[in-house]
């Protein structure tokens, strides 16, 4: 809900000791630093990858259908073997799955010619036979073709597209004098191929095994990655550090509420350090903060962009509106109902990580709205609720009231613009960054009185009034030009006139919020036409017509859920990343990145 308050810190040590600092102060882990030596940019502590193999290693073993349990201490841990066994498997297992599909393969392709064993060639007296699959359409030529070679053939099964004839012959017949080429059988028959395919699973299953066993390393390899990651860290950090001979310099950002904790280091340390509070020409990092059930509104925050420091937080905001957007493209309670069972489902799964916690959260506040707006909206999978029923009464929109459901999508987009510039006047200093949003907010709320009060003469009034006082507020009150004389009280109506530029921008940006009622009526438009297709097929003699009406609803109302969710998640995000920030954020920063070790897998 709040972007944290940072201190600058300045650090400094005896050199000798900057290893010892720099661990000290990746344990204290409240420290985002700043680059004073040769290194620029940004601190990174997460990109680099000491050890390759070994990631890819680790990947391998947590992708296993079962664990064992996890070893914690074990003094003959070799690194070195455990990922070389864990990569050897991994090789081994892909030759496994690779030589059981070509088997499978081969025995599909020999299916047609029967159970079949080849003769040695001196059964044959140096005969041998050859394969040939004939399409149909070519049959005859191949026929006349094998007539003009006199040679002994046998055609031993027909398909509804192939003919499988065998021929006897000492060579190849030529092919040139065949209308069709010669099918590669091999010389293993279908029954040594398919024991061939038993071996090949039971090698499978015994690298999978292996598998398995091998999974009991995976928090000791976690482990050894973390450390190495750590010492990337390290060494990066020491690059930032400024080196003054037989003194370093450490500097960087910290909450003001951890500066205890430090001062706690440096006494300990014996280190001298000082904060202060940011200047003017400072450009600190961002830390925001928010209550754990509506952190997962600052996870889409800073999906689009970070705000900057002496910005605002607008998660909370963004964690309501988008739920709110998402349902009113969703529009429909069963599909509500169906999204929280599965939420419901997987709840317990989703609980093993933060970011996937915030989610949930956010999933569940979302389908709850959904809900809320669908029995609202009287739409049970496209389908109203029976007449007189308690849900009847609950209906209160009709999404084919194009009027109203327009309106309903304006006063929304309405609000919404009227929050942000709200937000940016109640945040104001000057009576200029005060009076342009004030002035927006009347302007918007003239239009909406305009647009719902028709033509009621005192709605014409009311609306004359705001979008008058608005205007004139942005063009005499919006610049911070001093008037020290005509010259500068022209320039500063030119700078009135400049913001008033922006009006065009702010008609279209409240127009944007009819997607909400567009997206929303397809939805309920697409339900409803395939509840229609399958009453239709239902009501129709069609053979199955039960059984394809059945399908009908559930291949259509599942692409439909599926357009739906897309929909409310791309649009219910661009409402906010684009039109509310563009009136509520004024600069983009970057996120706070403390120096800090990684905690340890479980």
């Amino acid at each position: 809900m709040t972007i944290v308050a940072l201190a600058k810190v300045s650090i400094f040590a005896l050199a000798a000791e900057k290893q010892a600092v720099l661990e000290g102060l990746q344990s204290l882990g409240c420290l985002h630093l700043m680059a004073l030596g040769a290194a620029e940019g940004p601190a990174d502590f997460t990109a680099s990858q000491p050890d390759v193999e070994a990631r890819e290693a680790l990947r391998y073993l947590m992708d296993v259908r079962q664990r064992r349990y996890p070893l914690k201490v074990d003094p003959t841990f070799q690194l070195d073997a455990v990922v070389a066994k864990a990569l050897a498997n991994r090789a081994r297992k892909r030759v496994a799955e690779d030589r059981i599909l070509a088997l499978r393969h081969h025995l599909a392709e020999l299916a047609p010619w029967g159970n079949f064993r080849l003769p040695e060639r001196q059964e044959l007296a140096g005969l041998r036979l050859w394969f040939y699959r004939v399409p149909h359409s070519r049959l005859a030529a191949f026929q006349q073709a094998l007539d003009g070679l006199a040679l002994p053939w046998q055609r031993i099964h027909a398909s509804p597209r192939h003919a499988y004839v065998v021929l006897i012959a000492e060579q190849e017949p030529d092919q040139t004098l065949l209308p069709v080429q010669r099918s590669h059988v091999g010389s293993e028959s279908p029954e040594d191929l398919r024991a061939e395919l038993d071996r090949a699973h039971v090698e499978l299953d015994d690298i999978e095994a292996e598998h398995v066993a091998l999974s009991r390393w995976i928090f000791l390899l976690s482990k050894h990655l973390i450390r190495a990651d750590e010492q990337v860290a390290l060494r990066q950090a020491g690059e930032k550090t400024a080196d003054l001979g037989p003194v370093i310099q450490v500097q960087g950002w910290m909450p003001r509420h951890d500066l205890p904790r430090l001062t706690a280091f440096a006494e300990r340390m014996g280190l001298a350090c000082w904060a202060e509070s940011p200047a003017a020409e400072d450009s600190p990092p961002t830390l925001m903060t928010n209550p754990d059930l509506l952190a997962g509104g600052e996870d889409l925050v800073t999906f689009y962009e970070t705000p900057g420091y002496r910005d605002w937080d607008p998660s909370v905001v963004v964690f309501f509106s988008f739920a709110i957007f998402f349902a009113m493209i969703l529009a429909d309670a069963g599909y509500a109902l169906v999204l929280g069972v599965l939420l419901a489902t997987f709840w317990r799964g989703m609980g093993t990580r933060p970011s996937s916690r915030r989610f949930r959260v956010l999933a569940a506040v979302g389908l709850l709205f959904s809900l809320l707006y669908g029995m609202l909206a009287g739409s049970y999978f496209g389908a109203p609720p029976p007449a007189g029923s308690f849900l009847a009464h609950l209906r209160v929109l009709n999404l084919d009231d194009f009027n109203a459901m327009m309106k309903v999508s304006l006063v929304v987009g309405g609000l919404h613009l009227i929050l942000a510039n709200g937000i940016v006047a109640v945040r104001g200093v000057s009576i200029a960054e005060r009076a342009k949003p004030i002035g927006w907010i009347a302007i918007i709320l003239a239009g909406l009185t305009l647009y719902l009060g028709g033509a009621a003469p005192a709605a014409r009034d009311l609306a004359l009034g705001l979008g008058s006082g608005g205007l004139l507020t942005i063009l005499l009150l919006s610049s911070e030009r001093p008037i020290n004389g005509p010259g500068a009280l022209l320039l500063r109506l030119l700078d009135g006139l400049s913001s008033l530029a922006e009006l065009s921008k702010l008609f279209g940006d409240v127009m944007s919020y009819l997607r909400l009622f567009a997206l929303g009526l397809a939805s309920a438009s697409l339900a409803l036409t395939f509840n229609q297709l399958a009453a239709e097929v239902y009501r129709s003699d069609v053979p199955l017509g039960v059984l394809i009406a059945l399908l009908i609803l559930v291949l259509g109302h599942g692409i439909n859920l599926l357009l739906a969710i897309i929909s409310g998640f791309v649009h219910g995000l661009r409402l906010n990343f684009i039109e509310f920030f563009n009136w509520s954020l004024d600069e983009e920063g970057y996120p706070f990145a403390p120096f800090s070790k990684k905690e340890t897998a479980s």
